[in-house]
């Protein structure tokens, strides 16, 4: 049999192993089921595709990300590796074609979504494909004890059953002790292996700087350290804004979100990639499977809902061993605004019954039926059409994919795609007779071999310019061709997709399980809790989050703002409190302008006053009317 290190050294060029890859490849080679805990950037992904390269046959990867299965795909291809992904979105003709590929072992490794996994499709295909190992990405999603649970992850213990002599190979950055045995519980190991890599980062200097001033604070981080950042915040309007406030600055910036188009996307993140921009401000959407080593500095204006989400996110600084700088940027309203994201986060019933029939409606689905079908999905054009607000109507969305209804999968980004499946006298004929379709295969057989043999991604923007025709002109081509049944064409996809994991059932109808619901909001409020005591603890940052994934640690890293001493508070809740008793005194008067209230201040404290009037707003204390100014509400 060829060895792991032939495999490393012929396809990616490597020479070595990085630490526990080749004991993780070493037991799944072995037939065992393996859970493998790396933190970010220790390589999860060669740990299951070398070993299905050593063995015969196919490794089944499970992945909820469809940017990054794509991606993986991608590369993969680009070292002579074939590979495929089904997920949603994709038409019912592509899996099939896709599938019965697999089948005939034309893939080394073919990628799913966990919804594609219960359907019969998937289930009947399996048993005809000689499967080496069963992956699990994000293996911490199968967990209710973790932070990111996704029902459909429940169904790999029953694909579990169809392959009964197929490893499994469970893979994540971040689990707790609680997720990790409760992921080999529910993936049903047998005498399994547990691989963890110590979540110590030597290099990376973690901080929480208490900070009321955090844009000003920030440009001074970034001036002092030179090198690519990351700055993550809340919202997408918030990233737009920031990287303007940066570029004032001096600073070369951009901004990401999920609701940029696809082609924008791309190109800011192949721009940061590449060192044309610096800084970039984002959510929490940018940066996953992204593994650029250079970053020096990940900074969060505000903490997230969780320690597992900020460990990953901060750990995309100094991947290459060289010192680097992960910083919070705190203040006490944050933690008022976390306890209400977070009391947001679990809407009543009611709420829940309504924004269920919402979706029926915007997808005119019939009750008792659409089980496992998909579709685009546009959140602010929803909310819009039913008259929803953002914020509770996503965290909703969220509650029915929990308990098993739906799912919301992320933008799909997919390109157009082809697949040439006539023979050559069809295609010949078709030409003749139609001049314009002459033009378009031709190209495109040119500019893409092998799409008579697999689905190939293309870009009608490509063939339009070298064939010099309208975009819209080819597009009519190939759906002619694809009605003519001469080749199948799937156009280009950029909407998050809605997918129905059971059949529609009328809103009074609707059953949520309040015990497992109410488990998740009281481990959800667990994590609230571990994130702001992390931020307000005076306890060296190193220690306290190896102790919250389970490895305990005397020592002090010594490169912390606790350990160095260069935190030092400049406020306290007292000050908070009075600050907020000053705001509604101020508007007990009279109304005010915005700029007024501020006025009232020091200058250095604004951005405080900003949020607690934010604050107050939401939960409805103050409302900014017609006239511009900002009223008090009345209380009863």
């Amino acid at each position: 049999m060829i060895q792991p290190i032939d495999v490393l050294q012929k396809f990616w060029g490597y020479t070595a192993f990085r630490p526990l890859q080749l004991e993780i490849i070493q037991s799944v080679l072995e037939k065992t089921d393996t859970l493998a805990l790396l933190p970010t950037g220790g390589g999860k992904s060669v740990c299951y595709q070398v070993p299905a390269m050593v063995q015969e046959g196919t490794c089944i990867v499970i992945s909820p990300l469809i940017a990054l299965m794509k991606d993986q795909v991608q590369q993969l291809k680009s070292r002579n590796i074939p590979a495929a992904a089904i997920f949603s979105g994709m038409s019912a003709r592509e899996i099939d074609i896709v599938f019965e590929n697999a089948c005939q072992g034309a893939y080394k490794l073919l990628y799913l979504s966990p919804e594609r996994l219960k359907t019969d499709l998937a289930k009947e295909r399996f048993k005809r494909m000689h499967i080496n190992l069963l992956a699990v990405d994000e293996a911490h999603c199968i967990s209710q004890w973790g932070y990111d649970f996704r029902p459909a992850y429940l169904e790999i213990a029953s694909i579990k059953a169809l392959l009964p002599k197929v490893p499994i190979l469970a893979l994540t950055a971040t689990a707790t002790p609680e997720v990790a045995a409760d992921i080999q519980k529910q993936l049903e190991f047998n005498n399994g292996h547990f691989f963890q890599q110590s979540f110590l980062r030597e290099n990376l200097s973690y901080s929480v700087l208490y900070e009321t001033n955090k844009q000003a604070k920030l440009v001074d981080i970034l001036k002092r350290v030179p090198g690519s950042g990351i700055v993550y915040v809340r919202s997408r309007g918030e990233t737009k804004l920031l990287a303007e406030r940066l570029h004032k600055a001096g600073i070369s910036s951009s901004f990401y979100h999920a609701g940029l188009p696809a082609e924008e996307r791309n190109k800011r993140q192949d721009d940061w990639m590449n060192g044309k921009v610096r800084v970039m401000a984002c959510t929490n959407a940018f940066g996953m499977g992204i593994d650029k080593p250079d970053v020096r500095v990940v900074v969060h204006l505000s903490p997230p809902e969780s320690l597992e989400a900020y460990f990953q996110e901060a750990g995309r600084a100094g991947r290459d061993g060289k010192k680097a700088f992960a910083t919070l940027l705190y203040s006490p309203e944050d933690a008022v605004q976390l306890n209400h994201y977070f009391e947001k986060s679990f809407p009543p019933l009611d709420f829940l019954k309504r924004v269920y029939q919402a979706v029926g409606s915007y997808t005119q689905q019939a009750i008792g039926s659409g089980r496992g079908e998909s579709f685009d999905f546009d959140l602010p054009l929803f909310c819009q059409q039913f008259q929803l607000e953002q914020g509770s109507t996503h965290a909703a969305l969220r509650v029915l994919e929990q308990e098993g209804w739906l799912a919301i999968s992320d933008a799909s980004s997919a390109p157009a795609r082809i697949y040439i499946h006539s023979n050559r006298e069809t295609i010949y004929d078709y030409q003749l007779r139609n001049k314009a379709a002459d033009l378009v295969i031709k190209a495109i057989l040119r500019l893409y071999p092998g799409i008579q043999r697999e689905w190939i991604d293309i870009s009608e923007a490509l063939v339009a310019r070298t064939i010099q025709q309208p975009l819209e002109a080819v597009c009519n081509v190939l759906n002619h061709a694809t009605q003519a049944s001469i080749l199948l064409y799937q156009p280009r996809k950029e909407k998050p997709q809605l997918i129905f994991l059971q059949d529609r059932v009328a809103s009074e109808n609707l059953q949520i399980d309040l015990e497992k619901f109410n488990f998740r909001r009281a481990s959800a409020q667990k994590r609230v809790q571990s994130t702001l005591l992390y931020a307000e603890k005076r306890v060296c940052r190193s220690i306290q989050l190896l102790g919250y994934f389970g490895e305990k640690r005397s020592e002090k890293c010594g490169i912390c703002d606790i350990c160095t001493g260069r935190n030092e508070a400049e406020f306290n809740q007292d000050q908070l409190d009075a600050y907020k008793r000053k705001i509604i005194d101020l508007l007990r008067v009279e109304p005010l302008p915005f700029e007024e209230i501020l006025k009232a201040f020091a200058p250095k404290r604004h951005d405080l006053v900003s949020n607690i009037l934010n604050f107050l707003t939401e939960e409805g204390f103050v409302v900014e009317k017609e006239d511009g100014l900002l009223h008090l509400q009345p209380t009863d």
